[in-house]
């Protein structure tokens, strides 16, 4: 940045008259910090361990008011202006301004905005109340989700703090005749607008577990071996889509068929918003195709079962486990392994005696290791019947709890006698059918999670 760039952003973010929320000004909107990422929610003391004391005050704070420019443009001015939005290559400081703009709004209803903002007013008042504390953990839910949502709140006028920055600096340069400051401006302009596409995708997952690691769970339906083979090549759709994203995957449970591919599997996705996004899968798939097992090589139709599970780690909501309401069985470990793996009774399954829930582990070198193993899938089960239960209390199914059933299709997989994968609730459809099962899965994820979004804000 020049010289005298610096100097006339200096003159310019300090003019007295610039915005109308001067309490906002210590945001930093060039922060390159996903939006609604836990990691800069960490990063405030509001959000873990804050004192009672501390608590109140940031409840006491007033809320976030409407950035403006000097003139007073907003960014609803800029969308009721209905500047032409023209190509990335092609566009002026108007048409970016007015792709972010039109970016920004989209995230405020994603983030159903009136609905947060009486949420976190409703927080503030339970948060100001003197006996919150008495109660630790509901003390410190309120006082998670109320950051949570004015970390949001912030961000998002931070955006528009940004935006309205750039367009004050254009008009700046062009006061002075200042090529280079324009220049740059228009420059920041559009890497801004490049950046509000992806916080698009961002507010998509703005619900309480969606930024959570998550468990994948895959099911071979009735059809022996046929069924055991496409629920092990669902399975390997799903390690493939993970590790495209960049998460870790761990392999928690394997149960392998008679001939071939699995009667049942749990992976363990590691992740920022792994479960945000693959609970879009939820469901029963189905397969068509030329079955490579039957010698008369007619079409056969197979069926696998698909279930998510965010993995809570030690979040207050979990539910607690009774060591006396357990059952822990010990066996050998099956399939491949070491020296040490099939020798030893290793493999541990734990049954959870009220509920009927079970989960085993078998892929670690120590008893001790599955056992931990184990009881981090049996918790995120309990968890998920937990959710599911208050869900139904409330006689509100959220999209990442969709009854799993057999009746239940999502997806159909057709191999024979054409190619094509279609979502039957968004009917987003491709014929590389390949390409998807080697894991390309984010078209129909974010089909899905738009699709979702938009039945939500109908039935509101």
């Amino acid at each position: 940045m020049s010289h005298f760039l610096r100097k006339s952003l200096s003159s310019f973010l300090y003019r007295p008259t610039l915005f109308c929320c001067r309490h906002f000004s210590h945001s930093h909107p060039h922060n390159t910090t996903s939006l609604f990422s836990p990691t800069w929610l960490s990063r405030n003391s509001y959000t873990n361990g804050l004192s009672p004391t501390r608590a109140r005050f940031w409840a006491s704070q007033p809320a976030v008011t409407e950035p403006s420019t000097s003139d007073g443009l907003t960014v609803e001015g800029i969308i009721s202006n209905n500047w032409t939005i023209l190509d990335e290559n092609d566009g002026d400081w108007k048409s970016h301004a007015a792709a972010i703009a039109q970016s920004i709004t989209l995230i405020k209803r994603r983030l159903q905005w009136k609905k947060l903002k009486v949420r976190l007013n409703m927080l503030s008042v339970q948060l100001n109340k003197e006996d919150l504390w008495d109660d630790p953990v509901r003390a410190g839910k309120i006082n998670r989700e109320h950051g949570s949502l004015l970390g949001k709140m912030k961000e998002v006028n931070g955006l528009e703090r940004e935006l309205l920055e750039h367009i004050e600096m254009i008009k700046l340069a062009r006061e002075e005749n200042h090529e280079e400051l324009e220049l740059e401006s228009m420059k920041a302009l559009l890497n801004m607008r490049r950046n509000a596409k992806e916080k698009e995708i961002e507010a998509l997952l703005s619900e309480e577990h969606d930024s959570c690691s998550c468990y994948i769970e895959v099911q071979a339906g009735a059809g022996g071996t046929e069924s055991m083979d496409w629920a092990s090549m669902i399975m390997q759709m799903y390690k493939s889509w993970a590790q495209q994203r960049g998460y870790k995957v761990t392999v928690m449970e394997e149960m392998p068929g008679e001939v071939a591919g699995i009667k049942r599997a749990t992976i363990k996705v590691d992740g920022e918003f792994a479960f945000g996004y693959a609970k879009s899968e939820i469901g029963v798939h189905r397969l068509v195709r030329i079955s490579p097992f039957d010698s008369n090589k007619r079409r056969h139709t197979s069926f696998a079962a698909v279930a998510v599970i965010p993995n809570l780690g030690d979040q207050s909501s979990s539910v607690q486990i009774n060591e006396s309401d357990l059952r822990i069985e010990r066996f050998r470990a099956s399939g491949a392994g070491g020296q040490h793996v099939n020798t030893t009774e290793s493999a541990v399954k734990i049954t959870h005696i009220p509920t009927g829930v079970t989960a085993t582990c078998q892929n670690e070198r120590s008893q001790h290791q599955n056992k931990a193993s184990a009881m981090a899938v049996l918790q995120s089960r309990l968890n998920q019947l937990e959710m599911a239960r208050q869900a139904q209390l409330n006689s509100q199914h959220t999209q990442s709890l969709t009854d799993i059933t057999w009746g239940s299709q999502i997806r159909s997989y057709v191999l024979h006698p054409y190619r094509m994968v279609k979502d039957l609730r968004t009917n987003y459809e491709v014929s590389d059918a390949d390409s998807v099962l080697e894991g390309d899965l984010d078209g129909f994820i974010m089909s899905y999670l738009s699709a979702s979004l938009d039945k939500n804000e109908d039935d509101a």
